[in-house]
């Protein structure tokens, strides 16, 4: 057995495309619009080996400092000993998507307005963060017609 620790080692499944998504990379890949800012998912896209970045980017999430023609560069955090490190690594954008991370938080933001605009006019005053799953409330069991059963396990026979 030999010791792998090449550059692409452990990338069997990383740089392959996935069942029935082999061959063209779909338009819309290209057509997105990336701007200085854009929060972004960096992705491996087993198709297109170009701009690739190295393995240790994959599925880690960086903002946009720059866009050029066919690629956007990007600030990642990469974990080195005892810190983190920025890395600013250009990739193409084949290998980069919107990162969904801020989509519940904005979705709040609007709710809470509304909620905030709202208790306004009614003046009621609102609790607008968010709460930690509570206990949840007493209640009592009722005994009547629902006598406790004791239940044990049938012994496993062995019919040969």
């Amino acid at each position: 057995m030999g010791h792998a620790a090449g550059l692409r080692a452990g990338t069997r499944y990383a740089f392959s495309r996935d069942f029935k998504k082999k061959g063209m990379i779909a338009l819309s890949t290209y057509l997105r619009q990336y701007k200085v800012g854009d929060i972004v998912d960096v992705v491996a896209n087993g198709a297109v080996q170009k701009g690739m970045p190295y393995k240790v980017y994959h599925g880690k999430t960086g903002v946009i400092y720059n866009v050029t023609k066919s690629a956007v560069g990007v600030i990642l955090y990469k974990q080195v000993g005892n810190r983190y490190m920025e890395k600013r690594i250009n990739v193409r954008i084949e290998h980069v998507r919107h990162s969904r991370s801020r989509e519940d938080f904005i979705k709040r933001v609007k709710e809470n307005q509304a909620k905030g605009k709202k208790a306004k006019e009614e003046g009621v005053p609102q609790n607008l963060k968010r709460m930690p799953a509570q206990p949840r409330e007493a209640r009592t069991v009722s005994l009547k017609d629902n006598y406790p059963e004791s239940i044990t396990p049938i012994p496993y026979e062995t019919t040969i």
